[in-house]
């Protein structure tokens, strides 16, 4: 597996400490399980649904949290009494599971439910109206303030 080194970056730049812990995480999760499979779709520009296959899981078997910026789902299938069942294929895989999504900021959970099969997440991107942009006016005035600039435009920022 190749490494990368990202010290000379991270040696000129100052508050990027997230975006280290960010890619370390990544590269470190590439080794873990695809399992179960998952689908992340965008559908608006704030707006976003992670889809999971979760087949043989019922809603108490699943949990999902979310803390701080990061979303984790941890399935754990109940045990069912199979002392006079005999399998002559079992194909269908009900193994633990843990699956740990990274979120950007002010991205939160909207609501998750379970249809046909498949465990769906829906997420949602909330900007803060204090840190959405704003058009500031230009006056013709003086230095000591009198004049002073206005909001004039309020813009939604994209995603």
């Amino acid at each position: 597996m190749r490494t990368m080194d990202l010290t000379p970056l991270f040696r000129s730049s100052v508050g990027f400490d997230a975006l280290d812990k960010m890619l370390d995480t990544a590269f470190r999760e590439q080794a873990q399980s695809s399992y179960p499979p998952y689908n992340i779709v965008k559908t608006a520009a704030d707006a976003y649904r992670v889809e999971i296959a979760v087949a043989g899981f019922g809603e108490s078997d699943i949990d999902v949290t979310q803390h701080q910026n990061v979303l984790i789902v941890r399935g754990q299938a109940a045990k069912r009494d199979e002392q006079n069942v005999e399998y002559l294929h079992r194909g269908i895989a009900q193994r633990a599971f843990e699956h740990k999504f990274q979120l950007a900021d002010h991205v939160e959970v909207q609501r998750a439910r379970l249809e046909n099969g498949m465990l769906v997440i829906e997420l949602v991107r909330h900007v803060p109206e204090a840190m959405q942009p704003k058009k500031i006016a230009i006056t013709n005035g003086h230095a000591n303030g009198d004049a002073g600039g206005s909001v004039i435009e309020e813009t939604k920022a994209e995603a």
